[in-house]
């Protein structure tokens, strides 16, 4: 190759350079911008307001697996995550379960961290049947806590407590209708909440997965979570 192309050849790489690498690299940096954005949320956690109060858990207090008497006093000082559930659900419980061991995996191990799963069946959900169903999802926390009681008292923790709709409904699979969500609540008993584009809370995490959604409300707890361990 003559000289002359040498340098033609030369100038086309430093002109490509010029032009072109400072607009890819701008678009790389943005790009990753918008996907943190997505993910995170940029400001502190909201606190939920109900008639001008932040809301906070209700007293309650319930057997769990082992029989052993729990409350929210239990939960004190410990973030945790609350969902309603029941063990013979043929639908969406297994797969808000599965979501949950996913975040067991992640704090279990922690003495500040805790989960909450209250049985909306505890006629059939006794001490016993909810320490086998904890035996199959290889519970290891201990301070996850499988809780059953009064119906009464339950549902009126689900739907006033926490306004999280739970109802028997003998004409939907399982007998009992619920909603899939998860709550977060702080180390002082409040329920939080990252917010929406709008600056809403979005009040409770999706607990089962969405199609078509790239980033799933399980993943945006997990990083929630985090942020109130640190508070």
């Amino acid at each position: 190759m003559s000289k002359s192309k040498y340098i033609g050849l030369f100038l086309i790489i430093l002109i490509f350079g010029i032009l072109f690498v400072p607009k890819i690299s701008s678009r790389i940096i943005e790009r990753k911008i918008i996907d943190n954005s997505r993910s995170r949320s940029p400001i502190p956690l909201q606190y939920i307001f109900l008639n001008g109060e932040a809301k906070k858990v209700p007293d309650f207090i319930f057997l769990n697996q082992d029989s052993l008497l729990i409350s929210n006093e239990d939960f004190f000082k410990k973030v945790y995550v609350a969902e309603f559930f029941f063990t013979s659900c043929p639908s969406i419980c297994p797969l808000m379960n599965r979501n949950m061991k996913l975040i067991e995996q992640r704090f279990g191990a922690r003495k500040d961290f805790g989960i909450a799963s209250f049985s909306i069946d505890p006629t059939h959900d006794t001490p016993s049947v909810l320490k086998a169903y904890a035996e199959s999802y290889d519970v290891f926390s201990q301070n996850w806590h499988f809780l059953t009681g009064e119906k009464e008292e339950i549902y009126s923790l689900s739907n006033k407590g926490f306004n999280i709709f739970t109802a028997v409904n003998p004409r939907v699979a399982g007998g009992f209708e619920h909603q899939g969500y998860f709550a977060l609540i702080d180390k002082d008993g409040f329920i939080r909440s990252r917010s929406d584009q709008f600056g809403n809370p979005i009040v409770y995490y999706m607990g089962i997965d969405q199609d078509d959604v790239e980033v799933q409300e399980v993943d945006l707890l997990i990083e929630d979570i985090e942020k109130l361990l640190k508070e």
